[in-house]
């Protein structure tokens, strides 16, 4: 990546680091720093200093959006989730926003084996997430809201991971990649 580029995402890079922030502190994303993220990754697209075409950002806010929405159906993450990798999407557009949503799962992981393992539940996640695979095997059988009330019930640890920490990871090394 330039120091070009680094400069034209330095809004992005502190909005989600303010994001980290206040998600560890109260496990919320507040609304107007979504619609900042958004609008600013919107406008540079227009721009033109970016690689994300207007077009992109359109698709990538969609595809933030569409990989989001059933996992905030089932509870598994809030709407604050949602509509941040829907604003990030604006930015990093539909290939960008996809590769952050699967490195923040693989960047999450240890974080989520690691606080089981410190509040003693490491079994808890393990159960659960033996019944939330075999609900979604059996999505079609059993139907969405089933799924859903299972989602919701199947708490492995008692505060859940604050999404923007991973997201903010992922996000730095995508952007690193396509700058």
């Amino acid at each position: 990546m330039t120091l070009y580029h680094a400069l034209v995402l330095l809004p992005m890079f502190a909005l989600l680091s303010w994001a980290a922030v206040h998600d560890v502190r109260t496990r919320r994303i507040p609304n107007l720093l979504n619609l900042i993220l958004f609008l600013t990754g919107l406008g540079v697209s227009f721009t033109g200093m970016w690689t994300v075409s207007p077009a992109q950002a359109g698709l990538g806010a969609l595809a933030g959006f569409a990989l989001t929405v059933p996992l905030f159906a089932i509870g598994a993450v809030g709407g604050g989730d949602v509509k941040m990798l829907t604003a990030l999407g604006a930015w990093l557009g539909p290939t960008g926003v996809l590769l952050v949503f699967l490195a923040r799962a693989v960047i999450g992981l240890p974080i989520v084996i690691g606080q089981a393992m410190a509040q003693g539940r490491l079994r808890v996640l393990f159960r659960n997430t033996t019944v939330l695979a075999m609900g979604a095997a059996h999505v079609g059988e059993t139907g969405i809201g089933h799924f859903a009330e299972v989602g919701k019930k199947a708490r492995s640890v008692e505060k859940p991971l604050p999404w923007a920490v991973p997201v903010l990871v992922a996000a730095t090394w995508v952007a690193w990649l396509m700058g």
